[in-house]
């Protein structure tokens, strides 16, 4: 299930973000989206963990929890069309 984190404090590290949803369970991928000018972290991301009910564990118990001083929102990515 790949996951949408909102809200990040620009300073969060991919490290981090990883970290966080370890804790909940398996990460097949983590990823801080990124100013292509500035390199510096946009505010959120994506985690992608295969199991269904470790994914919706991690949404439900890291959604609006306060991370480097800011609540971060967390839920299902949606598909985007093709």
């Amino acid at each position: 299930m790949k996951i949408l984190v909102r809200n990040l404090a620009r300073n969060t590290t991919e490290a981090e973000l990883l970290a966080m949803f370890e804790a909940h369970g398996t990460v097949q991928s983590c990823t801080l989206v990124l100013d292509k000018e500035t390199g510096s972290s946009k505010g959120f991301g994506f985690v992608e963990m295969p199991k269904p009910g470790e994914a919706k564990l991690a949404i439900k118990n890291l959604n609006f929890t306060d991370v480097g001083g800011n609540k971060i929102r967390v839920k299902k990515a949606e598909q985007k069309p093709d």
